[in-house]
């Protein structure tokens, strides 16, 4: 996926809530919308090199620009968390995700119970199905992907109705979609969320599936690239 705009270099300020930073660009602060609701403690430090995209002007829009990447330890990560389901949908569509192949039918935003899951697969192997939720990841340590990096009761509501599902016969999956190039594997973040990484193990145990793939990053594009392992010791009882 290409970035709809050009990128443009900033600083990081500050953050004043979960939806809105402040950046420098071009000697001047500026309100920047920023599209996810995680801590991102690691990201979001004064001075960090960051990019944004310009906003169109609308009227009641209170920022100016779209916070899209910041640089960390040498490497760029894409925190807008509105990505990962386009960029899952795209690699399905190139078959690009191995894992989830065979599918001529990729239906997206299904309500199930008082749920919306991200896609249902139809249209696979003798009529196969497969639901799919996707979470974006932005915490990398040692090389280790961990999502998340705050408490997500909406997160564990997800893995309950996979399991339900699982349990009616449905193939059910849970794909990590990490925004950075550097992740070697991935475990869930029990320190941050507990009740997110037992929600995980337990989905595991009734057989759903779990997934972890890392992006390429640049100043130009975003793409799924591969999958990464997934930490059995982590997700299974």
């Amino acid at each position: 996926m290409n970035w709809p705009t050009p990128l443009l270099p900033a600083r990081f300020i500050r953050r004043e809530n979960r939806f809105r930073a402040l950046v420098e660009l071009d000697g001047q602060t500026l309100p920047a919308h920023v599209a996810n609701s995680g801590r991102l403690g690691e990201l979001f430090t004064p001075g960090a090199a960051v990019w944004v995209a310009p906003a169109p002007a609308q009227a009641g829009r209170k920022t100016a620009c779209h916070l899209a990447l910041v640089a960390y330890a040498g490497v760029l990560v894409s925190v807008d968390a509105r990505l990962p389901n386009r960029l899952a949908a795209e690699a399905l569509a190139a078959g690009r995700l191995a894992e989830l192949a065979g599918y001529s039918h990729v239906q997206p935003e299904v309500r199930v119970g008082a749920s919306r899951l991200d896609f249902l697969l139809s249209g696979g192997p003798n009529g196969q199905r497969c639901w799919l939720e996707i979470k974006s990841v932005t915490l990398v340590e040692e090389g280790c992907a961990r999502f998340p990096d705050a408490p997500t009761t909406r997160g564990v509501k997800h893995l309950e109705e996979l399991v339900t599902l699982r349990r009616a016969g449905e193939r059910v999956a849970v794909g990590f979609v990490i925004q950075r190039s550097d992740a070697l594997r991935f475990a869930p973040h029990a320190s941050a969320d507990p009740a997110f990484a037992d929600a995980l193990r337990r989905a595991c145990a009734a057989g759903v599936e779990v997934y972890a793939w890392r992006c390429a990053v640049s100043l130009d594009a975003i793409a799924i690239t591969g999958p990464v392992t997934v930490d059995d010791s982590h997700v299974r009882n």
